[in-house]
Formats: structure tokens, C-alpha cells, sequence
């Protein structure tokens, strides 16, 4: 009888879960206190719904995992969920971290207000690094297991780059030190480093006076060579990975070298010595410098950069007889250490390469800045340098001070409170954007042109299209090339989508209320004469309310405008108080420890402590300020004498380069199959133009009248609505793919073409 029951009960589970898996709805989650089921059961009733985890997830809490589970009791406990009856689910959050630095930082990015950021900002051991990441920060001095060939398309491109001409000049220096007679042993090695920097892949540099040799008595074939006498101990203390399949032990011996000749003259009481410092030294230094500095820039070329950053520093300030190439051949299960030892000239994953936690291309970058003032403020009157190219030079600079807010204010808010973080995102979250709008208009205010105000509104509208349509469509596609279907909380979706209705209505609600009662103005109207029957022809049309109907515009705009730029802070305090505290549960955020360890506090050292990171903000807010200074003095020329729409420049390049680095976040996120975070980067930005940006630019021009009038042209009016409604559509059933993010993208792309077309704005 229980045979029977048993086997009946399983048949009605089958049943089920083919009827569910025809009709394309998820299957059910068995808790103890009844089944789960969604707040609507399309996307709600799926066990592991808003499942965010890569494909491959690592076993140690190391790698960040987080997921979504959500759940609801049923009236019933054998009850089925349906259309009818349902209940909102809470969605929990599982975050692991590292240390609880880390975790903090973790639960930040889904907290409302919070700027999103992908880059730890805490030390991650490097042993607990995957082995394309150990690789990455390899010093090069270790003969290593090598698969693959070493002609590879990068290696090439090494001898056409950088190479033959490395090369060149240690064949010429070394003919330099055989012309002195004194220096024919550096002579000697000159020479032989010419062929080795030819093609340095597959050799190794190593040195002569070693006394011990290591090698694997497993492996009887194991190549040994001599390794460094200061570095001996180090190499002891390597480890060799354990093979998968364990075939008996491995034992270490040390070798003895033969004997070495008696001690030569010490190398500091040397000709041959200070006639290398004095000739060819200093030669070689400027070639390996340049070489240092070109294949750093390049970042896929850092290896190149590693292996003449050391040739400089140690290697040839070596005796020359102590430093020997040799060619390797395959090592079967020895790590060996020596001086210089390079396989690859080229690696892709380099994009991940950090310094002090601060990622390769925003350090690159740096320089950049520093050129940009120089040249802004040393060049006043454009005799070296064009306006055009400082522009360029000025907004490029703004890319990376706005990483370096972002981390600062990621680091701050990782080691701070709620309310500490909370303050530090809404004063620096925007600090960006609004150092140029204010910059923008205090430079049209001085000159008299109102064409920056009008900029200044294309790059809001620009801003607020961007977040909605680019953003999220373009993290859409890439997360959707990865992985076939990716889902997200959709409650937390609806909470920024009804903040971005509401920020809308509120921004161009004066618009709409100058259409309905300002004054239709036509700058000419012309008719055919002698014929009444005809329309009138009227050219630059708008609706004026600063002169013509000044009145309306002092009793009712105005006061509008004020009332919206209260209510708006006010409702983004709200929507804070909503998520993060009476409905804190829509996140629901848990800290887990994972499997492999609790996570603590202990031991994490942080990149960048908070007194570090508040005078980085400081600092980077002052050169943001420059820079954003510079670009808008230097913008004029661009102004007058483009072809292109100045509509289009503000929507584009003024509103969307200070968000690189935001974008790239969302796509970062994405790949890890957290949709939800790359959704909310950009709602965040969007709600933050709206609630924020605009009400403070309002309370500065209530201080110092720029000319700022808060009413935008038809275009921005019904682009950025339309924007909305399209957006709130596509997140309603809580799934993304490619697809819902190509659509995104296309109608992002479409109102760039109609910027671009469009005339230019008044006042330009």
C-alpha cells in the first residue's frame, strides 16, 4: 500500500512538472511551511528564481555569489499557484565575501542611492587567485610549464614593435664596449642580449654563480638549471601543485654545481665597471625606459614591460660573466628559479591588471590629467595647442577622475555606516556630472550665449537616455551572448521604474505647463500676396516665456519650478526610506560564509582607508573641476563651427564619456550573470539626474542667476518619456535577454538620429 502511494505520488510530481515544463511555467520550490509561489506566477513561481551565480561558481566564498530566492506561502498547502491567487514574494540575497570589508561593499551595490562598483576594496591573497590571474602579476623569473607554441601572434608583433630595435641598439652598444678594450666583457654580454631580445620567448636568463640545483626525482628528464644564490631559500618554499592523478611521491634534492673557478676582482674595483656606468649603461637605460613606458601604455604588452623593467634594474647591473642565456626546453614538473624567463609578449587578460586596486587603464590615464592642465592653462591663447584638441584632452580626463571618485566613495562606504555612506553617495555620487553643468553655465553667464544652457539641458536629457535605454540594453546583450536568459528582481526593478515616472513627471512638468499657457512666438510669418487663402508660412517657431510673457513666467513658472525642486529630494528621501528601512525586505541582503570559511574582519587589508580615500575624492572633485573648466571654455569653436547638432554633442559626448566607467561596471556585472546590479546602475544615474542634479542646479541659479530656466524643448520632452514608458515595458516580467537589449539599444540609436538631424537649439 505504501509501494503504491509511493509510486502515485511520484506519477502526480511527473505529471506536474511536464504540465508546468509545456506550458512554460517555472517549477515549484518544496519548503517545510508550504510551497512557494510568486507574486505573479510568471516570473515569481521558480525555485532559485532570480538565480544570479556565474556558470562555473567557485567553491570559495573568494568569488561573490549572490542569489535570489523567491518565496510565498499559498492560502492552501496543497493549493497551486495561479493568475488569481498569489502573494508578493520577498526576494533574499546571499551575499559571500572575503572579509566583512568586502561583504559591506557587496550589500552597498543593491542598496538604493548606492553607487554600483565592481572592484574589490580590499587585498585579495594571490594564492586564492585563479591561475590566468597569478599569471598577470608574475614577476617573470620563474621557468615555468609552457603549452602551445611560442609563435604566436603576439610574439610576432613583439619583434615588429619592440624587438628589432631593442636588438639594434645592444648590437651597437656592444660595439661600442669592444671599441673601449675595458668593457669587452660587457661587450660580450651586450652581444649575446641582442639575440636574446630578438626573440626572448622560450630562453632564460640566469645566473652563473649559483650553487644549488633543483630538480624532481620523479621526473628524471626535469631540466635543472641554477637559480639565483640570494633567491635559493625563496625557491625552497614554493609549493608544486598536486597533480590530479597521484602517482607516487615527489622528492627535491639539491645538486651540487662543479666547483667555480677562484673568486674573480670584486665588481665595484672594476674598469670594465665604471666605464659601463659611464657609456653603455646609460644608453641601454633610455631604450629599456622607452620600452617600459611604450608597452605599459599598451596594457596587453606588460609582460614586455616586466621583462625590460627588469633588465634594467638588475640584470645589467650584474658582472657580465654571471649573467648567461641559455635556451629551455620543457620542464616535466619543476618550477625553476632564474633571472628572466618570458613565454608570451601579449595577454588579453591584462584589462583585469590592478595597482594599489586601481585598474591599469584608469592609472594609464592618469597622465593624461596632468597634460590636460598644463596645457589648458599654460596655453591661454591657442599658439601650440588647438581649442579643439583641448577639449578633447579635457573630456578624456574626466574618465579617469570619475574611477577614482568611484572608488574613493565605494571605500568610504564599504568602512562606514549606513548613514556615513548614504551622505558620501549623494554629495560625491554626482559630483561629476554637476561640475560641468555648473561650470557650462557659469561660462555662458560671463560670455552672454545662452547656447550652454541649452547644452547643459541636452546633456541632462542625454544623461537620463543613456541610463535608461544604453545602459541597460547594451548589459543586456553582452549578459545575454553568455548566458541564454538571465532573470532580476523584479520589485526592486519597479521601485526605480516608479522613481523614474515620478522624476520625469516632475522635471518636465513646467515644459508641459508652458505649452498649455505660454505664448506661441514666430520669429517671421509670410504669406503670398494677393491671396488670403493660403497658410502662413513661419519660420522658428517656439514658446517664449523670458520676455514676451514675462509676467506668467514670474507668477506661475517660477514658483513651479521651486515647488518641483523641493518635491523632488523629497521624493528621493522617500524612495531611500522605502527601500533601505520600512520595506528593507524587497532585498532582503544576508551575509553567508560560505563552505570554505567564516568571513571576518581579520587580516583585511583595505586599499585605500577611509582618510586616503576622502583626500582622493577631494583632490579628484578639484581636478574635476578643471577639467570641466577647460572643457567648456574650449567648446565654443566646436559650438560655431560644427556641423553636426549641437543637440547631438550635448546628448552624446557630454552626457555619456563621464559614464564610462559606470557602463562598464553594468557589463562586468552582467557577465557574472547579476543582471539585476547592471539594471540598476543605470536607474540609479537616472534617478540621480532627476531628484538631485536638476533640483541643485535650480538652488544655484536661485543664488546666482545663470539663466537656467528648467523648461526643454519638445524633442527632450517626448524622447525622454517615451524612453520611459519603454523601459518600465521591458522590465515587467523579470527576464532579460539579448533581444530585450538589442530593442533598447535600436531606439537609443534612433533619437541619437534624430539629434543629429535636428536643427540647431536657440541661442546656438
Amino acid at each position: 500500500m505504501a509501494h503504491n502511494t509511493k509510486h502515485t505520488m511520484s506519477a502526480d510530481v511527473e505529471s506536474r512538472r511536464r504540465r508546468s515544463t509545456e506550458s512554460s511555467e517555472p517549477l515549484w520550490d518544496h519548503e517545510p511551511k508550504g510551497r512557494r509561489c510568486s507574486s505573479q506566477c510568471d516570473r515569481m513561481c521558480v525555485a532559485g528564481a532570480y538565480l544570479e551565480i556565474p556558470d562555473t561558481p567557485s567553491p570559495c566564498p573568494s568569488q561573490y555569489l549572490g542569489h535570489y530566492t523567491p518565496k510565498c506561502l499559498s492560502t492552501h498547502r496543497h493549493s497551486r499557484c495561479t493568475d488569481d491567487v498569489w502573494q508578493e514574494a520577498s526576494v533574499r540575497t546571499t551575499i559571500r565575501a572575503e572579509n566583512e570589508v568586502e561583504a559591506h561593499k557587496l550589500a552597498n551595490n543593491y542598496k538604493f542611492g548606492f553607487r554600483k562598483w565592481k572592484s574589490h576594496v580590499t587585498e585579495r591573497p594571490i594564492e586564492d587567485r585563479s591561475d590566468v590571474v597569478k599569471e598577470l602579476y608574475s614577476e617573470l623569473n620563474f621557468i615555468k610549464h609552457h603549452s602551445g607554441s611560442l609563435v604566436s601572434v603576439g610574439n610576432i608583433v613583439y619583434v615588429l614593435l619592440f624587438g628589432w630595435w631593442i636588438s639594434l641598439f645592444y648590437f651597437l652598444v656592444s660595439l661600442l664596449m669592444f671599441c673601449t678594450i675595458a668593457g669587452i666583457p660587457y661587450g660580450k654580454l651586450c652581444l649575446e642580449l641582442s639575440c636574446y631580445f630578438l626573440w626572448p620567448f622560450g630562453k632564460a636568463l640566469q645566473k652563473s654563480s649559483s650553487l644549488l640545483r633543483k630538480c624532481c626525482m620523479k621526473f628524471p628528464h626535469c631540466e635543472a638549471i641554477p637559480e639565483e644564490v640570494d633567491e635559493v631559500k625563496g625557491s625552497l618554499e614554493v609549493k608544486e601543485s598536486t597533480p590530479l592523478v597521484r602517482s607516487g611521491p615527489v622528492f627535491t634534492t639539491e645538486i651540487p654545481v662543479p666547483t667555480l673557478p677562484p673568486k674573480q676582482t670584486r665588481y665595484w674595483c672594476r674598469l670594465s665597471t665604471y666605464v659601463w656606468l659611464m657609456l653603455g649603461y646609460p644608453l641601454l637605460a633610455v631604450v629599456h625606459s622607452l620600452a617600459v613606458f611604450l608597452s605599459w601604455m599598451m596594457v596587453f604588452t606588460i609582460p614586455v614591460s616586466k621583462m625590460n623593467a627588469r633588465t634594467l634594474s638588475i640584470i645589467l647591473l650584474m658582472p657580465p660573466e654571471e649573467v648567461k642565456v641559455r635556451t629551455v626546453k620543457k620542464p616535466q614538473g619543476c618550477e625553476t628559479r632564474v633571472l628572466l624567463c618570458c613565454y608570451r609578449a601579449f595577454n588579453w587578460y591584462y584589462y583585469k591588471y590592478t595597482v594599489d586596486g586601481i585598474n591599469v587603464f584608469a592609472v594609464n590615464l592618469l597622465p593624461l590629467v596632468i597634460i590636460t592642465l598644463v596645457i589648458g592653462y599654460v596655453d591661454r591663447d591657442d599658439y601650440f595647442v588647438s581649442s579643439e584638441v583641448k577639449f578633447a584632452t579635457a573630456l578624456c580626463s574626466i574618465i579617469p577622475l570619475s574611477y577614482y571618485i568611484g572608488m574613493g566613495i565605494a571605500s568610504i562606504s564599504a568602512q562606514s555606516n549606513f548613514a556615513v555612506g548614504a551622505v558620501v553617495n549623494a554629495t560625491f555620487g554626482s559630483i561629476t556630472e554637476m561640475a560641468f553643468y555648473i561650470t557650462a553655465l557659469l561660462q555662458g553667464h560671463r560670455s552672454g550665449n545662452k547656447c550652454y544652457a541649452e547644452i547643459v539641458k541636452a546633456a541632462l536629457t542625454g544623461t537620463l537616455l543613456g541610463c535608461i535605454l544604453f545602459i541597460p540594453g547594451i548589459c543586456m546583450i553582452i549578459g545575454g551572448c553568455k548566458h541564454r536568459e538571465q532573470r532580476f528582481n523584479s520589485r526592486s526593478a519597479g521601485v526605480s521604474s516608479a522613481l523614474l515616472f515620478i522624476s520625469v513627471g516632475g522635471v518636465f512638468a513646467p515644459t508641459l505647463f508652458s505649452k498649455a499657457y505660454g505664448n506661441f512666438i514666430c520669429e517671421g510669418c509670410n504669406s503670398s500676396p494677393g491671396n488670403n487663402t493660403n497658410p502662413f508660412i513661419c519660420n522658428n517657431c517656439h514658446y517664449d516665456l523670458s520676455e514676451n510673457n514675462r509676467p506668467l513666467f514670474l507668477s506661475h513658472i517660477e514658483p513651479l519650478v521651486y515647488t518641483i525642486s523641493v518635491l523632488l529630494p523629497a521624493a528621493y528621501l522617500i524612495g531611500l526610506i522605502f527601500t533601505l528601512k520600512t520595506h528593507s525586505h524587497i532585498y532582503d541582503i544576508h551575509v553567508s560564509d560560505g563552505h570554505c570559511h567564516v568571513i571576518s574582519d581579520h587580516g583585511a587589508v583595505v586599499h585605500w582607508s577611509r582618510r586616503r580615500a576622502l583626500v582622493v575624492l577631494i583632490l579628484a572633485t578639484v581636478l574635476m573641476a578643471a577639467c570641466a573648466d577647460l572643457s567648456t571654455e574650449n567648446i565654443k569653436p566646436i559650438l560655431s563651427n560644427s556641423s553636426v547638432s549641437q543637440y547631438f554633442i550635448g546628448v552624446t559626448v557630454l552626457a555619456m564619456v563621464p559614464e564610462l566607467p559606470e557602463i562598464v561596471n553594468g557589463i562586468q556585472f552582467a557577465l557574472q550573470n547579476n543582471i539585476s546590479l547592471s539594471l540598476e546602475v543605470g536607474s540609479c544615474i537616472a534617478v540621480q539626474v532627476c531628484m538631485l542634479q536638476i533640483p541643485l542646479l535650480i538652488l544655484f541659479n536661485a543664488f546666482y542667476d545663470v539663466g537656467f530656466v528648467l523648461i526643454f524643448s519638445d524633442l527632450h520632452l517626448w524622447a525622454s518619456i517615451f524612453s520611459v514608458i519603454l523601459v518600465n515595458y521591458i522590465f515587467m516580467d523579470g527576464k532579460s535577454d539579448y533581444f530585450q537589449g538589442t530593442a533598447l539599444v535600436v531606439v537609443y540609436l534612433i533619437l541619437l538620429a534624430l539629434y543629429f538631424f535636428a536643427p540647431a537649439p536657440l541661442g546656438c
